[in-house]
C-alpha cells in the first residue's frame, strides 16, 4: 500500500501545469474572422463606397487566413505535444487506471482490510483517504488531456473547409475590388498625365533617383489639392502591406547591391494600400524594379512601392488613405498546404517581396523612420 501511495504521489507531483495559451481558442478566433470577412463581402456589394468596403474585406480575409495559419500551427504543435506526453507516460497511466479499477471493483470494507490487524487496517484506511482525492485529480487531468487531444484533432479535420471558403472569398473579393477600382470615377484629380513626357523621362532614366526627380515636371492642367501633412505622422504610418521587414535600408542583398529602401516579405497576392492620402504620381514598369507605384502624400515627399504584380489607379488621382494601389504576385497556396503547415513558423509562406523607398526633398530617407514595422 505504501509503495502504491509513493508511486501515485510521484505521478501527481510531475503533472504538467495548464498551458498559458489556448490553441483551440486561437483557431476558433481565426474561423470567426473568416466568417466576418465573408459577411463583409456580401455587404460590400451594396456599399456606397464599394472600393473602401472591398478593400476592408480583402484585408479581413488576409487577416483571417493569416490567423488560421498561426492557429493551425499552434494546434498542431499542441496536439503533438500532448500525444508525445501520453505516449511517454503510457506505463504510468496504465498503473493509474489499474489502481482506479481495483479500487472501484473491491468492496469498500475489504479495500481497507490489512493482514496485520486493526492497526494496519486503520493505517491503510488513512492512506486510501489521502490517495483517493489525488487519484481523482489525476484521472480528471488525464480525461481533460484526452478531451483536448480530441478537440484539437477535430479542429484540424474541420479546418480544410474553412480555409477553402476563406481562399475562395479572398479571390472573389480581389476580383470585385479590381472591377470596382476600374469603375471608380469619383476621385479628385490633381493633374492630367502627360504620356509623351512620361515615355521620354522613362527612356532617359537610368536610376530610380533620376526618374523620381523628374516626375514633378511631367504634368498637365495641375490643380492644387490640400492633403493632411504627412510629416506630422512620421514614424507612425502603417506599412502599405501586411508583411515583415526582412532587409533594412543600406543592407546589401544576396548580390551585394545596397539600396536606400527596405524590403518587406509578404504572402502571395497580398493587397497593397496607400499608407496616407496621396496623389498617384506614377504606376507601371520601371527599370529593373518591376511594376512600380509612386505616391506623393505631400509636396516634396514620395513613397516608392516596387515589385507589384498588379497596379491600380490612374496617374493624377488623389487617393484616400487606405486605398488599394496594387496586389503582390505569386499564387494563393492550396488548401492542403495551409492545413498541413505545422512547422516552425519561420515565415516561409511569405514568398513575395515589396521594395519601398521614401524620398523627401529629393533625398532618400530610411523608411523605418516613417513606418511602424517589425523585422524578422
Amino acid at each position: 500500500m505504501r509503495s502504491l501511495a509513493a508511486l501515485l504521489l510521484v505521478l501527481f507531483a510531475s503533472a504538467d501545469a495548464a498551458a498559458e495559451t489556448d490553441p483551440a481558442a486561437a483557431a476558433r478566433g481565426a474561423i470567426e474572422e473568416l466568417e466576418a470577412a465573408a459577411q463583409a463581402l456580401e455587404a460590400a456589394e451594396t456599399a456606397r463606397d464599394r472600393v473602401a468596403a472591398l478593400t476592408a474585406t480583402v484585408r479581413g480575409f488576409e487577416s483571417g487566413l493569416a490567423a488560421m495559419r498561426e492557429g493551425l500551427r499552434a494546434v498542431s504543435i499542441r496536439e503533438r505535444q500532448l500525444t508525445l506526453e501520453l505516449e511517454a507516460r503510457e506505463a504510468e497511466v496504465a498503473r493509474l487506471l489499474g489502481a482506479l479499477q481495483s479500487m472501484s471493483a473491491a468492496p469498500a470494507p475489504l479495500l481497507t482490510l490489512h493482514p496485520s490487524g486493526p492497526l494496519g487496517t486503520a493505517r491503510a484506511g488513512m492512506l486510501v483517504a489521502d490517495v483517493t482525492p489525488a487519484l481523482q485529480r489525476r484521472a480528471a487531468a488525464l480525461s481533460a488531456t484526452l478531451t483536448e487531444v480530441a478537440t484539437l484533432r477535430a479542429l484540424q479535420q474541420g479546418a480544410a473547409r474553412r480555409v477553402e471558403e476563406g481562399l475562395l472569398g479572398v479571390q472573389t473579393a480581389r476580383t470585385a475590388l479590381s472591377q470596382a477600382v476600374a469603375e471608380r470615377e469619383d476621385l479628385p484629380r490633381r493633374f492630367t498625365a502627360d504620356p509623351v513626357g512620361m515615355q521620354i523621362l522613362i527612356a532617359a532614366t537610368e536610376t530610380l533617383e533620376g526618374f523620381a526627380s523628374g516626375l514633378s515636371g511631367i504634368v498637365q492642367d495641375e490643380t492644387p489639392v490640400r492633403l493632411p501633412p504627412v510629416v506630422q505622422r512620421k514614424g507612425d504610418l502603417p506599412l502599405p502591406v501586411q508583411g515583415t521587414v526582412i532587409r533594412r535600408a543600406g543592407e546589401a542583398d544576396a548580390a551585394g547591391i545596397v539600396r536606400p529602401g527596405i524590403v518587406v516579405a509578404t504572402r502571395p497576392r497580398a493587397l497593397v494600400t496607400t499608407p496616407a492620402a496621396a496623389t498617384l504620381r506614377y504606376r507601371g514598369p520601371l527599370l529593373d524594379y518591376g511594376l512600380v507605384s509612386m505616391l506623393e502624400p505631400q509636396a516634396g515627399v514620395l513613397f516608392v512601392l516596387a515589385g507589384l504584380d498588379v497596379v491600380f489607379g490612374e496617374v493624377g488621382e488623389v487617393l484616400p488613405e487606405g486605398s488599394p494601389v496594387g496586389l503582390m504576385g505569386g499564387e494563393d497556396p492550396q488548401v492542403g498546404a495551409i492545413v498541413s503547415q505545422s512547422g516552425d513558423g519561420a515565415g516561409r509562406d511569405r514568398s513575395e517581396t515589396l521594395y519601398m523607398e521614401v524620398r523627401a526633398g529629393g533625398e532618400p530617407e530610411d523608411p523605418l523612420a516613417w513606418f511602424r514595422s517589425e523585422k524578422d
